[in-house]
């Protein structure tokens, strides 16, 4: 009889244990999950973003990010450097106002190592009348604005070669700079200037090669350019426009949410409808 009575009290014993161990990994497995729910939950981030078209295509996001618990706080600036120097000195989250090339030039010349967490857009460079209307119409010693910094240079001489206005050394690529102009038969004249510029100074030169964002601020339209990058060329796969972050902040979930949503085919359809070709979304 004892023994019975111990055999039943064990089993009794036994059942409890099992079923308060599965309640229990079960609750875990329940905690983990709404913990990884609510990882981007009342989380606010600060983006650094060019005017036009970064912090517009932002305002896009916002409320999108909003339903999913995201404050997005949009740092409008007009140069590329602050933007990383921000993200360096914590007063920003991210950025979104460059190209992979120009990170990596950053990054060398700076020593840092912000890191790229996905590409959303790209904007092709064009060539926009200045003194003269036609490519076909410079004259020898014509003079051409382009961008003063290496990558951005560099993409506006592949155009200027893209249209046979020079040629470049064979491997020159997307590092090219004046001193791989190996043949300039109108013998043009490069005037280097501050991108944010070149719109600005088209009356006093011939042409000017011109980003993408700083001709829609200028009041361009890539239809008006006299030529455009091809989209299927060097530049289209190589100068995707980023968001960029701090590595401590590579894999952070609210940022990455970010770039999902400006990833998406919402943003994507706001770009193709607003921008008239001067932006093109990617992926």
């Amino acid at each position: 009889m004892k023994k019975n009575i111990f055999k039943k009290l064990t089993t009794a014993i036994a059942t409890l244990t099992l079923a308060f161990s599965l309640t229990a990994c079960g609750n875990s497995s329940d905690a983990k999950s709404t913990t990884a729910a609510n990882t981007t939950k009342n989380t606010t981030i600060k983006v650094g973003a060019s005017i036009t078209p970064h912090s517009e295509i932002l305002e896009q996001a916002k409320p999108i990010l909003a339903e999913k618990g995201i404050t997005l706080e949009i740092v409008k600036l007009e140069d590329y450097v602050t933007p990383n120097t921000g993200v360096i000195e914590g007063t920003l989250d991210a950025n979104y106002c460059e190209h992979l090339p120009y990170l990596k030039q950053f990054n060398t010349e700076n020593g840092s190592d912000l890191v790229s967490i996905g590409a959303i857009h790209y904007e092709p460079f064009g060539i926009y009348a200045g003194r003269v209307k036609k490519l076909e119409d410079l004259k020898d010693g014509a003079t051409i604005a382009v961008p003063n910094d290496v990558t951005n240079e560099a993409r506006a001489l592949l155009l200027l070669a893209q249209e046979g206005l020079l040629k470049l050394k064979d491997d020159a690529g997307i590092n090219a700079t004046v001193a791989d102009i190996v043949e300039n038969p109108k013998n043009i004249k490069i005037k280097e200037l501050a991108p944010e510029q070149l719109a600005a100074i088209l009356p006093d030169v011939d042409v000017a090669v011109i980003n993408g964002n700083y001709a829609i601020e200028g009041g361009l339209h890539v239809s008006q350019a006299l030529a455009v990058e091809a989209n299927d060329g060097l530049a289209a796969t190589t100068y995707g426009n980023i968001v960029v972050t701090s590595k401590a902040k590579e894999k952070d979930a609210a940022l990455a949410t970010l770039v999902q949503v400006l990833q998406s085919e919402t943003i994507k359809t706001y770009i193709n409808n607003t921008y008239d070709g001067a932006v093109v979304p990617l992926n």
